[in-house]
């Protein structure tokens, strides 16, 4: 029997009111599934190391030992970051003077130079602090409502590792049995993707964080180690955190520095880091299976963070990803799969011209690093 054909009006209007009841649900779930999604993305990382540990002693055992590694690293990273800030607090004072000189400064030149008068630039300053206000005050509501769930992440990870056979044979068993190979190909997939992206974004992050601190360093900029990590965090926000990682040390150039010279060579260096990390460690060290265009990678760090702040943002792209991994081994998908990807066609499709073979891509550092890791 010949499955019936629905007109594409209806089909489209199905999907757009599925797509927003999809959001309502996530914008307002947002502090029970932001540390669930950030916990399953965890657990997908050890996974790994739990496998090989799991070869020498129990499970629960290896989950636990892995789980702990994890702690002491991240404990670690925290440490230094805070140990950073706490110099940087007692040089607060200081800095703020400097401002206050460098901002009179601005508002004698704009008012001198374009005619600005300081009635008006202080009304600019209180609209722009009334708004900021509000958005500061929305987004530590929402860190602190996530913070109260974090001592859950730990809990969630566990179980996610010690059920996922649970959820393997779950999946297997919700579909057809002619399905099983393609939904065994998907899970593997996705699972190699993300460990291959956050392995690699990790690197990334690392080799970045010391072209940073180093840049900084040799121009003298205060607080250049502190600068370079934030700015290293912030670069793994697609093309949005970048921009904003180039702000940070400018104006503390701006502030302890007198004149323009450090603050262009700071823009300078940092375009020169920004090229030889999209050209070169990108392509060769993060997954070459999670490449996802400019245009989808900007558009998904927008939506996610208008769903879940900033949590959203570092969250998109590795779900993108999934989606794109689904709709790549899925016939009818498959085209949203390409649109997502990164791969731009030479030549207009031609249903008549042969597809030429291509030759498989060579493999990223991080997936060979994982792969290692698993004892593969």
């Amino acid at each position: 029997m010949k499955p019936k054909e629905y007109p594409f009006y209806l089909k489209s209007t199905v999907v757009l009111f599925g797509l927003t009841l999809l959001s309502y649900a996530l914008l307002n779930l947002k502090d029970i599934l932001s540390p669930i999604a950030f916990s399953l993305i965890i657990a997908i990382l050890l996974n790994p190391l739990v496998n090989r540990f799991q070869k020498k002693m129990p499970r629960a055992l290896a989950i636990a030992a892995s789980m702990l590694i994890a702690l002491v690293i991240v404990s670690g990273v925290i440490y230094f970051l805070s140990s950073q800030i706490a110099h940087f607090s007692d040089a607060f004072p200081l800095l703020k003077a400097k401002f206050t000189t460098v901002l009179d400064d601005t508002r004698k030149l704009l008012q001198r130079d374009f005619g600005v008068s300081f009635e008006k630039q202080q009304q600019l300053i209180s609209d722009a602090i009334n708004s900021g206000s509000a958005m500061v005050g929305h987004t530590l509501g929402s860190a602190l409502g996530t913070l109260a769930l974090v001592f859950l992440v730990p809990v969630y990870v566990f179980m996610f590792l010690l059920y996922k056979p649970l959820v393997l044979n779950f999946l297997y068993e919700v579909f057809a049995d002619e399905h099983e190979k393609k939904v065994a190909e998907v899970l593997s997939q996705t699972k190699m993707a993300i460990q291959s992206y956050m392995v690699g974004l990790l690197l990334e992050a690392l080799i970045v964080a010391v072209m940073n601190s180093a840049a900084l360093l040799i121009l003298g900029v205060e607080y250049a180690v502190l600068l370079g990590v934030i700015g290293a965090l912030l670069n793994m926000l697609p093309y949005i955190g970048g921009l904003i990682a180039i702000a940070l040390p400018v104006l503390m150039a701006t502030v302890t520095k007198d004149g323009y010279s450090t603050q262009l060579g700071v823009i300078g260096a940092y375009m020169l880091i920004q090229f030889i990390d999209n050209n070169i460690l990108v392509p060769r060290i993060v997954s070459s299976k999670v490449q996802i265009n400019a245009l989808i990678s900007i558009i998904s760090v927008l939506l996610g963070g208008a769903l879940w702040g900033i949590a959203g943002m570092f969250l998109t792209i590795p779900f993108v990803a999934i989606l794109k991994i689904i709709f790549d081994r899925v016939d009818e998908l498959k085209p949203w799969g390409k649109l997502l990807g990164d791969e731009i066609p030479t030549k207009r499709r031609n249903p008549f011209r042969r597809k030429a073979k291509k030759a498989p891509p060579e493999k990223a550092v991080s997936e060979k690093v994982v792969e290692k890791v698993a004892g593969k």
